[in-house]
């Protein structure tokens, strides 16, 4: 394993010195725990493990001892090796991280190249002055310890540590994407599509990081599905040194595109390149997909027509590997839920793996994308808002151009308060400042009363849904509100005219475990708390989609019952082994029978 840390890195240098992205997942040395002085790049790693990415040190955790799961430090070290032609044909160099939960410090050769805060989004380090010819090592510090000013500060999932997702090497000429606007630095959109104008618009962030001006081309071609060119524009600037710059450039029309839906998940590509004085020094591909996202009165419009959604809620752990999980999960389970044949997912509670994006653009399924906003932090705080605004920067920035998320959430079961309110609303305009082309929500409570006759009434009133565009409301009637028997008690009110999905419902069962229908943590009651509950709702006029909680039973320190939990949520629609509960068919074959297009109905789903 130290001979694979000390491998000599492929890094041949082209003529035109375009960009490069190596993997740097294999050969890392790991201390679990604090290593003072690991920064520096004599020190010993020689008694650490050896592991290899994505890693967590909290997958085996033993959550019944005190003080349960470690949230504390950790450190990883690796050394990587450039002959000359790589530190000569590339003139900037970053790393690329993906993931490290929750606070990373960086260092290259003993030298400090940034920290990142947010455990759940990607960042990227300009390492170019601090790497050399020969052997560099990288050190990285994670932090998963409580912190007051990072939401979330408490939440029904593990806080996993470590460095959870890939990490990259990423070399490029000296007029470059800028890495501000993730590492493509290329926002692609269609504006007009709605209109029935086809053009592309692509803005590329440039930086020119060479010691002279230079005359910068910025070239994109549009190719289908198939992989057939169907659009080539570009756009230039004259840009001086140490300049950053916008060049937008739009397309012209494009003939006939195939619309990008779930049924026909249609992913166009845009491979993009700088040129600066002639030269090509940089180039990246991103998706695109034709299609727009609205609402109205009647609720959210595809490409013009309505739809509801059927779908489900998903976490990002897996059995034996926490949230380390392979590129290769991400893709088994976006692939499972279209078989089952569900078209919408909900991302609970933080952005996940950038593969869960791309499956999801190729297989096609509607997306709800959040950030770790969640029950109640620090509303007052200044430092807590900039966190919070920017894991969201960071999450609009890396899947600013995927056609599978439509909603960007800003929060989850947040209790009502003035601060909070003003807190919510002011992330929210940041989201359609960001990117005005998606929608906006949030799960919500919604509020509830008895009434005389029996039933019992809920409405929605939170002040934060007059700010979305579409409320996502979570209850748990038959499980932590009532029994069974209550559900058929209630009855929907809204004083907004908004869509609404019922982002959460759910009970416990632990897979295996069978009794009647009263007989709580069993299979059978689940199942029928899902028969009882989508009997409910299927009537409520203003409902247009659902997501319950959950595709599969999560870890989670909260839930200590022995036997029936012992620390994992069982609201798994699947076990924490893919094993189906009866639920899952009940859920399954209700959106068959179900339409996908809507039909003009007062009945909802």
């Amino acid at each position: 394993m130290r001979a694979a840390a000390l491998a000599l890195l492929a890094l041949a240098a082209s003529a035109s010195a375009q960009r490069t992205q190596t993997a740097l997942d294999a050969g890392w040395r790991f201390s679990d725990g604090d290593a003072p002085g690991a920064e520096a790049a004599a020190f010993d790693d020689g008694a650490w493990a050896s592991v290899d990415l994505p890693h967590t040190w909290n997958a085996e955790d033993a959550f019944d001892e005190t003080p349960g799961y470690r949230r504390g430090l950790g450190w990883y070290r690796r050394t990587l090796r450039l002959g000359p032609e790589a530190i000569r044909g590339r003139a900037r160099r970053f790393l690329q991280f993906e993931g490290a939960n929750q606070v990373a410090d960086v260092w290259v050769n003993g030298q400090p190249v940034g920290r990142h805060v947010g455990g759940y989004t990607a960042f990227t380090l300009d390492v170019t002055d601090s790497l050399v010819e020969g052997e560099n090592v990288v050190a990285v510090r994670v932090d998963n310890r409580h912190d007051a000013d990072v939401p979330p500060l408490d939440a029904d999932f593990t806080f996993y540590g470590g460095l959870y997702r890939d990490v990259w090497l990423i070399e490029t000429g000296a007029v470059h994407f800028s890495t501000e606007w993730g590492a493509s630095g290329v926002r692609l959109d269609v504006p007009g599509l709605a209109e029935g104008d086809t053009r592309v618009r692509a803005r590329a962030e440039v930086v020119n990081d060479g010691g002279l001006p230079a005359r910068v081309e910025v070239i994109h071609v549009l190719r289908d599905p198939s992989g057939a060119t169907v659009a080539e524009w570009r756009g230039s600037v004259a840009l001086a040194a140490g300049e950053t710059t916008e060049v937008e450039a739009w397309s012209a029309a494009v003939t006939d595109p195939q619309f990008w839906t779930p049924e026909t998940p249609a992913v166009y590509r845009v491979e993009t390149r700088v040129e600066a004085n002639g030269d090509a020094t940089d180039r990246v591909t991103e998706p695109l997909g034709f299609r727009w996202v609205a609402v109205d009165g009647d609720g959210f419009r595809l490409n013009g027509g309505h739809r509801q959604w059927a779908g489900t809620n998903r976490h990002q752990d897996v059995e034996g590997i926490g949230n380390a999980v392979p590129d290769d999960f991400h893709r088994r389970d976006v692939r499972l839920i279209k078989e089952t044949g569900f078209d919408f997912l909900r991302l609970a509670h933080y952005p996940h793996n950038e593969a869960m994006l791309r499956a999801a653009d190729e297989m096609g399924l509607l997306v709800w994308s959040e950030i770790p906003v969640y029950w109640a932090i620090a509303w007052d705080d200044p430092t807590t808002f900039a966190s919070a605004e920017q894991q969201l920067r960071e999450m609009v920035t890396r899947d600013k151009n995927r056609a599978s998320v439509v909603l960007w959430s800003v929060a989850n079961e947040t209790p009502v308060s003035p601060a909070r309110t003003d807190f919510l609303v002011r992330l929210a305009a940041t989201a359609r400042r960001l990117d005005p082309t998606r929608l906006v929500t949030a799960a919500v409570f919604a509020d509830h009363e008895r009434q005389p006759d029996g039933t019992t009434v809920f409405r929605i009133e939170d002040p934060l849904a007059a700010h979305l565009d579409v409320v996502g409301v979570n209850q748990y009637v038959g499980w932590y509100d009532g029994l069974l028997d209550k559900i058929g008690t209630i009855r929907w009110e809204t004083t907004i005219d908004k869509p609404l999905v019922i982002s959460e419902f759910g009970a416990g069962a632990r897979y295996g475990l069978r009794g009647d229908s009263l007989t709580r943590w069993s299979e059978d009651y689940q199942a029928a708390l899902y028969r009882e509950q989508l009997a409910m709702l299927r009537p409520v006029p203003f409902l247009r989609g659902l997501s319950p909680w959950i595709l599969m039973d999560f870890r989670s320190p909260r839930r200590p019952l022995a036997v029936v939990q012992d620390f994992w949520n069982r609201k798994g629609l699947l076990s924490e082994r893919g094993e189906r509960k009866l639920a899952f068919g009940v859920l399954q074959r209700f959106y068959a029978e179900v339409a996908r297009d809507w039909r003009p109905s007062p009945t909802g789903f």
